[in-house]
């Protein structure tokens, strides 16, 4: 007979790489491991883990205990919620994901501030190249820069952010002027490869003009936001960039926000929510925090 400790192991266990890395997670010694292992497998008698020094696969009759102990945990962690919510209790383990810089530089310390304030709520903070819709199975919070995919997901904004064409000074100085958006097919453009995007069709709107489409060719590229910064910081080239990661550099001077008239599609900073996440009460008082920390938006404080 199966208990809810025992899926709750094997959950673990289906999860990791190796068993030695199932102990890590577990915090036990890998011979501890190994051990319930064996002693699970004797019980239902059958084999659930094939074993290698360097693998770990699971068997059918393994895979099909892995589904259920997921199923399981699932149900758990809902009446845990639901409960938690009627006695307006925060607690639980929250899940959040967010992109690497904005994660870093406004989530983290959040995340941080959080549990001082909810004591009873464990936190895990992944941070992502490219965190999207798709990790909502797995996710009580998707912290999104941008549009968000799947419109059957809970979809709420966080803050504002606009999205900026940049250079340094240094390249401004020796390149040629722009002063309308076709003069940029002529310039050395950075472009940040993400998703299936089109990242050599550069769109921007004017208010009185409106939008103006140019097919540039792009001079550097990489699938790194930072990358691209710094490269735009060391005089190669123009960039559009989130508000929220240049005003700084704006600021000091570091960057220029060139065609001031003209703006790249916003990408602003949304949550993507399951339907049953959204639902938790620490997800809710979570995302209460991280809005109130960007209330006012901080990037626009320093510039316009």
């Amino acid at each position: 007979m199966l208990t809810s400790d025992d899926l709750a192991f094997f959950a673990v266990v289906a999860t990791s790489a190796s068993l030695a890395a199932s102990a890590r997670k577990l915090n036990v010694t890998p011979p501890a491991v190994t051990q319930r292992l064996r002693g699970l497998e004797a019980r239902l008698g059958v084999r659930l883990v094939e074993r290698s020094h360097r693998h770990l696969g699971l068997t059918d009759e393994g895979a099909l205990v892995a589904a259920q102990a997921h199923v399981v945990a699932t149900a758990l962690d809902t009446l845990s919620d639901a409960l938690g919510d009627r006695r307006n209790q925060v607690s639980g383990h929250l899940r959040v994901t967010a992109p690497h810089g904005f994660g870093r530089v406004h989530v983290a310390p959040v995340v941080a501030a959080f549990v001082r304030l909810h004591p009873a709520v464990t936190v895990t903070l992944d941070l992502s190249d490219h965190p999207g819709a798709q990790l909502v199975d797995s996710s009580d919070a998707i912290i999104h820069i941008g549009a968000a995919g799947s419109m059957s997901q809970i979809v709420t904004t966080l803050a504002p952010n606009r999205r900026l064409l940049v250079a340094s000074p240094t390249y401004l100085a020796r390149a040629t002027p722009v002063a309308a958006p076709a003069d940029l097919t002529h310039h050395r453009c950075l472009v940040v490869r993400e998703n299936e995007e089109d990242v050599t069709l550069w769109r921007l709107k004017h208010g009185v003009l409106g939008t103006a489409t140019m097919r540039i060719d792009p001079f550097m590229s990489s699938n790194d936001g930072t990358v691209v910064r710094g490269w735009a910081l060391a005089g190669a080239g123009l960039a559009i960039r989130s508000e929220w990661d240049v005003a700084d550099d704006l600021v000091a001077g570091r960057l220029i926000h060139v065609l001031t008239d003209w703006e790249a599609p916003p990408a602003d900073v949304v949550a993507i929510l399951g339907a049953r996440h959204g639902r938790s009460a620490r997800t809710t008082a979570f995302l209460s925090v991280l809005r109130q920390s960007l209330a006012p938006v901080p990037w626009r404080l320093s510039v316009t």
